[in-house]
């Protein structure tokens, strides 16, 4: 627990990188974290909206403790090779962190309207644990390309993720 902003990765292991980005993220912003890493074999997707704080004490004292929250997941869909979906309740700040990918990721599509969102990628369920901050959150989609981090390393995109790494960075300090 650190600063009132926080990123959250409930798909670490199975979503390769998000747990590394969140945490490099927050450790570069000051910021709170919580993630969930799965060994190694473990291949259990629980979709966020299912994802009860009640039933998860130490998410349930992130998450009163943070103000607002980035959410980072991984996808991979072959209409969608190099596209950051920026979803979650929070527009606003959605927005905001859109324009600070766009700046910081020129080889990428960002995708911050919801209509263009995958409704499965979306992140807006009322339930989802990046919505139910004080000040909500947003819910940030990453492909494989980006998420070169931690065990899944491609050297020949490891300058777009601290380019991302970065911005989320400056996108958390900025709102703290």
């Amino acid at each position: 627990m650190r600063s009132r902003v926080g990123f959250l990765a409930l798909h670490g292991g199975l979503e390769p990188g998000t747990a590394e980005l969140a945490r490099a993220a927050a450790d570069g912003a000051g910021a709170s974290l919580y993630s969930v890493v799965q060994p190694k074999g473990l291949r259990w997707h629980i979709p966020a909206h299912e994802v009860v704080p009640l039933d998860v004490p130490a998410l349930a004292r992130f998450l009163d403790h943070v103000d607002v929250v980035v959410s980072l997941h991984g996808y991979r869909r072959a209409d969608l090779p190099t596209a950051l979906l920026v979803g979650g309740a929070n527009r606003v700040l959605a927005v905001e962190l859109g324009a600070r990918l766009r700046a910081a990721l020129p080889d990428y599509v960002v995708v911050d309207d919801l209509a263009t969102i995958p409704p499965d990628l979306r992140g807006v369920h009322p339930d989802n644990p990046v919505n139910l901050t004080r000040g909500g959150g947003v819910q940030l989609e990453l492909p494989h390309p980006v998420r070169s981090i931690g065990p899944y390393r491609d050297a020949t995109y490891r300058r777009h993720t601290t380019a991302l790494v970065d911005a989320l960075a400056g996108y958390a300090t900025a709102a703290s």
